[in-house]
């Protein structure tokens, strides 16, 4: 990846690893945009997307693009990992998806890449942007019981209220990932970069994507 040119880079994540931390972090020290799926989905919530509104972004609707662009920024600045935990585990979560809610996450996730560098945290970013001339993509992963401590902590939970959530969320991502892609989100072939966490802070973390990225 050339950092120099207009880039995309891509991060999967296991819940309770610090991936979305590592990724909105990354993204401050690059100077760009930071995008999740709890993100894009309450803009398309917000703006009522639908797949015709979609369509209208790509044909050129420079202005309500940038208000969509602006209001990500602005509500990424007050999202945290425990509005994403509580959504992934509501009755009302978004992971309940459909093959054209699928195509809309692909339609934004492209059009945002196409805007300007950025860094998008995603369980379907590394397909999405196989193509890319310019992505990096990246898992990282920790092991079991660092999720399990940090889902406590965050979230107050008890050991087995933490990994059931843990649990559910994995099976979640993975069925979601195998259905519209046809891989694993396991597959490190699909990843350029994959970093344990074990042992290391988010910074560090950060720290060694910059040196890959040189």
């Amino acid at each position: 990846m050339n950092k120099n040119e207009k880039f995309v880079i891509t991060i999967n994540r296991e819940l309770g690893s610090g991936g979305r931390t590592v990724g909105r972090k990354l993204a401050e020290k690059l100077n760009v945009a930071f995008y999740d799926k709890a993100l894009i989905n309450e803009l398309k919530e917000k703006f009522h997307l639908d797949t015709e509104q979609i369509e209208k972004l790509k044909s050129g609707k420079n202005d309500w693009w940038k208000e969509f662009i602006n209001s990500a920024l602005y509500m990424g600045q007050g999202m945290n990992e425990m509005w994403y935990y509580n959504r992934m585990t509501s009755k009302e979560g978004y992971l309940v998806t459909s093959s054209d809610m699928f195509k809309q996450d692909k339609e934004i996730l492209t059009k945002v890449a196409e805007e300007d560098s950025c860094i998008i945290a995603g369980r379907n970013g590394f397909s999405v942007f196989a193509d890319h001339p310019n992505h990096l993509s990246i898992l990282i992963q920790a092991p079991f019981e660092h999720r399990v401590q940090r889902i406590m902590g965050k979230q107050n939970l008890s050991r087995e209220e933490a990994e059931k959530v843990i649990k559910k969320v994995d099976e979640m991502r993975e069925n979601y990932v195998k259905k519209f892609t046809g891989t694993s989100r396991y597959d490190t072939r699909n990843y350029d970069l994959v970093i344990n966490m074990e042992g290391k802070t988010e910074d560090e973390a950060v720290d060694l994507i910059l040196q890959y990225i040189g």
